[in-house]
């Protein structure tokens, strides 16, 4: 594969965020993985949401800790769709399709941890954070597991290889307009390969290729034939 392309929520431009329904349409249109956040709900359930609170993606409002799943499940995330659980996404998708989990903190890193190692994920799934603290902690307990780094202006700090070399990746996400090539090349120089987010247009694609990027994030259900047709 050489460039490929990971639906950001799903496909976030034309369906509602981190839902099935977001997920599936991903996969009809041939993008190579998806990506999803992960919280842990009240009872500790792995659910699939980006931000700590409900108000912004559903019909609900407050933390997501402070509801049990079975509470998380009756409110509307978009277009009558309901909150999904890690476990829902990886039954609704194809049996092989990657998919990059981002965390926030080590709780939910100890979870997704039991999950990636009872359902035999370690080659499928990548875990991904800003937060080196929550890598650190799936790299103590799956060395085995590949973990992705991700920054926005953090990356242009001299500290960014070693802070990825010490979370064990060998990739790292970058938000594309914080990219330059100086980055990209000290992480080439380290073995870091280098994605960026989000990468939405044939502008931002053309400038990804350019910096000898691997592959992106994109909002856009269409992505991947775009790549296919500037190839």
């Amino acid at each position: 594969m050489s460039f490929f392309t990971i639906g950001h929520r799903g496909v976030m431009a034309a369906e509602p965020e981190n839902t099935l329904r977001s997920f599936l349409r991903a996969e009809r249109e041939g993008l190579d993985g998806i990506e999803l956040d992960l919280h842990l709900s009240k009872d500790g359930e792995l659910v699939v949401m980006h931000d700590e609170t409900l108000d912004r993606t559903t019909d609900g409002c407050g933390p997501i800790a402070d509801l049990e799943l079975r509470e998380l499940k009756k409110l509307d995330a978009g277009l009558g769709e309901r909150v999904p659980t890690f476990g829902e996404v990886l039954d609704a998708v194809g049996p092989t399709l990657p998919i990059q989990a981002e965390i926030k903190d080590v709780a939910a890193a100890r979870s997704l941890a039991r999950v990636l190692t009872e359902r035999d994920l370690l080659d499928r799934v990548s875990v991904l954070s800003f937060h080196d603290v929550a890598l650190i902690e799936i790299h103590n307990l799956l060395p085995q597991a590949r973990t992705v780094l991700v920054a926005g202006p953090s990356a242009h700090r001299d500290t960014f290889v070693g802070r990825a070399q010490k979370v064990g990746s060998t990739l790292v996400s970058v938000e594309l307009r914080q990219l330059n090539r100086a980055i990209v090349d000290k992480c080439h120089a380290a073995g870091i390969d280098v994605m960026a987010w989000t990468v939405n247009d044939e502008r931002d694609l053309a400038l990804a290729r350019t910096l000898g990027l691997v592959g992106c994030v994109t909002d856009q259900p269409g992505m991947k034939r775009l790549v296919e047709a500037t190839a």
